[in-house]
């Protein structure tokens, strides 16, 4: 690490810190299903609306057999729970899911 930072810094850093929700898609037992790529594209029509919606402020699907992908979410875990439980790919069995509470910086953001 080359930047020094202060204690002040973290202190002011973190009275801005807001709630949100982190939910981790994994890949369930269908993943493989008749009809599996139909039920994939609506999946993920879903994730780009609730992003567009600002539903979801990063999505970030993953490249892996496991893990499927993660979303931070703009709402309490219980609605991000009720969300991700409508997913056509969770419904189908293809996905399952975790929703935690989180805290993020408001301002933070991925490189473009």
């Amino acid at each position: 690490m080359s930047t020094t930072v202060t204690d002040e810094q973290i202190q002011a850093l973190a009275a801005t810190a807001k709630p949100y929700s982190v939910a981790l898609l994994q890949w369930g037992p269908e993943r493989t299903m008749d009809g599996a790529d139909a039920i994939e594209l609506e999946h993920q029509r879903r994730m780009v609306s609730l992003r567009a919606e600002g539903t979801i402020a990063v999505l970030c699907p993953v490249a892996s057999d496991t893990l499927a992908g993660v979303a931070i979410m703009t709402v309490p875990a219980q609605e991000a729970a009720e969300i991700m439980a409508g997913d056509p790919c969770v419904r189908a069995g293809m996905m399952r899911f975790e929703v935690h509470p989180c805290h993020g910086f408001p301002g933070d953001a991925l490189p473009a």
